[in-house]
């Protein structure tokens, strides 16, 4: 029978990638460019990411199994704000601080998400 922890981890494993449709490569490019036009420190751009996008890039680039506790609550983290975020309501091109919010997390409002929900 499985533990309980890891029911717990399947179950936020499975909502994050649900609602994480951007790859590891596009929520980067999409955080450098915004750091960058926020006048992010050009010697260290990764430090002027947002912190959740920045260790939402970290999940993306892991394994389930190499999962740390602080792993699963940024994941926790990123399907509670694409949630709060997406229970306001429809978020369209127009809604561009929104938009962005959910991008930080690698959630593209304009795209469906990965498993067509």
């Amino acid at each position: 029978m499985a533990d309980e922890s890891d029911l717990i981890l399947d179950l936020v494993w499975q909502e994050f990638h649900e609602v994480v449709n951007m790859t590891s490569e596009e929520l980067r490019a999409f955080l450098l460019a915004s750091a960058s036009a926020n006048g992010g420190d050009a010697a260290s751009p990764e430090a002027a990411m947002p912190p959740l996008g920045r260790q939402v890039l970290q999940v993306l680039g892991k394994r389930k199994a190499d999962l740390t506790a602080d792993d699963v609550e940024t994941m926790r983290q990123a399907v509670d704000r694409v949630e709060d975020t997406l229970a306001e309501g429809a978020v369209d091109e127009d809604d561009d601080d929104r938009r962005r919010a959910l991008l930080e997390v690698g959630h593209n409002p304009l795209r469906p998400s990965r498993l067509g929900g």
